[in-house]
């Protein structure tokens, strides 16, 4: 979450994206070069929904955790969503790789996708 108190019109925003590959047509895989394209796509749909906070850290690295049950409620909604976006704009063979129970959009997901290309991109230099 950020400083902000989200406002309810935020969570309009994100529940409203009914077909994500409608926004990022780039289907990511494990043997394209689209990463980049893809995080383009990607981070600028999160930011214009209010939810870029669920994939990248805030400037300074410091997020104001959930303090209520309210606004954890709020937050796991976030992550999910961001969560089926990521999922449904990869092939099955990446989603095999990265999906796992119990795991966030950032900590897991997201930064293990950048791990993945980012080790690929070093292994190719």
């Amino acid at each position: 979450m950020t400083n902000d108190t989200i406002s309810k019109s935020a969570v309009h925003l994100v529940l409203a994206v009914n077909s994500i590959r409608n926004h990022i047509t780039v289907i990511l895989g494990i043997d394209n070069d689209q990463y980049p394209l893809w995080v383009i796509l990607f981070t600028n749909h999160a930011k214009s929904n209010r939810v870029l906070h669920q994939i990248i850290k805030p400037k300074g690295g410091i997020s104001k955790p959930p303090s209520t049950d309210d606004e954890k409620e709020l937050w796991e909604t976030f992550d999910a969503t961001v969560l089926q976006w990521i999922y449904s704009t990869v092939t099955n063979d990446l989603l095999e790789t990265i999906a796992e129970a119990d795991t966030t959009a950032m900590k897991k997901t997201w930064n293990r996708l950048a791990d993945i290309f980012q080790d690929n991109k070093n292994s190719l230099a």
